[in-house]
């Protein structure tokens, strides 16, 4: 909000000094794309709102400032009509540029969030583990990922439908988030698998989150009555000297350890020590 109120602050400035000089170089000169360029400047950075006020008060600015240059017309009614024409012709400016922000924001943003469950996709998360191994390189912090598999989701989709099974992982996402910090990246990694990216997190915070969050999920499974339970793999780089594609590796093999075993647990490793720990 701080940054959208600078620019609508910064814009009404900008048309204030454009007309200034609009009425000081009388009407020969045209100051027309100066205003334009304020409106959608503002209109972009600030939204629909504060756009549609600087078309207001720049269409009021041009007004002031072509009777202050002293621009005679032959029927008053004439500056009114320009006027009016101003603001009409701006108005559709700021409209049409910040619905353009505003659709190009919400596909960026559809570009990372699964649309089922809206909890990121692999793209998002992908994007945040680079990022966050680099921060983990700079200042020797630990990171970890958590892959999550659901047991017997098929069975859900046979027996119970595809609507039931779409309702599974969507219980799953908002459980995952409602369960760790907000700092996490829950992820849905594709069909029935979830990730999790863990900044600032050791391998012993590690497992005392994924373990609540896992006991949370087999209770939102019992509530609804169903099958489902969860293989884990969680695995913890004590100072992000790895790269993604061995850390992604890691997890997923350590999950699919998990799936071979039995099912219905969570094994934990670290890259420095492999061994691993219930």
């Amino acid at each position: 909000m701080g940054i959208r109120l600078l620019w609508a602050a910064l814009g009404l400035a900008l048309a204030a000094l454009v007309g200034v000089v609009d009425a000081a170089t009388g009407h020969e000169l045209s100051f027309g794309l100066f205003y334009l360029g304020a409106i959608g400047v503002v209109a972009w950075k600030a939204g629909r709102s504060a756009g549609l006020l600087l078309a207001v008060v720049c269409a009021a600015v041009w007004f002031f400032a072509d009777r202050a240059a002293g621009n005679v017309y032959t029927q008053p009614l004439i500056a009114y009509w320009n006027a009016g024409i101003r603001l009409g012709f701006f108005l559709i400016v700021a409209v049409l540029l910040a619905e353009l922000r505003r659709a190009l924001d919400n596909e960026q943003a559809g570009a990372r969030i699964d649309p089922l469950t809206e909890a990121a996709n692999r793209r998002q998360l992908l994007e945040r583990l680079d990022e966050e191994l680099e921060r983990s390189r700079r200042h020797a912090r630990p990171l970890t990922l958590a892959y999550v598999d659901l047991d017997h989701f098929k069975a859900v989709n046979d027996h119970l439908g595809h609507a039931a099974g779409d309702e599974v992982l969507r219980v799953v996402a908002r459980t995952l988030l409602g369960r760790l910090r907000k700092t996490d990246t829950v992820a849905r990694f594709g069909g029935d698998e979830f990730a999790v990216l863990m900044p600032e997190t050791d391998g012993q915070a590690a497992q005392g989150a994924i373990d609540g969050a896992r006991a949370g999920l087999l209770d939102q499974m019992g509530r609804h009555g169903w099958p489902v339970t969860f293989s884990i793999g969680v695995v913890t780089a004590e100072d992000g000297n790895v790269g993604i594609d061995q850390f992604v590796r890691e997890a997923d093999e350590l999950m699919y350890r998990v799936k071979k075993e039995g099912k219905n647990r969570a094994l934990y490793a670290t890259l420095e020590a492999p061994d691993t720990v219930e």
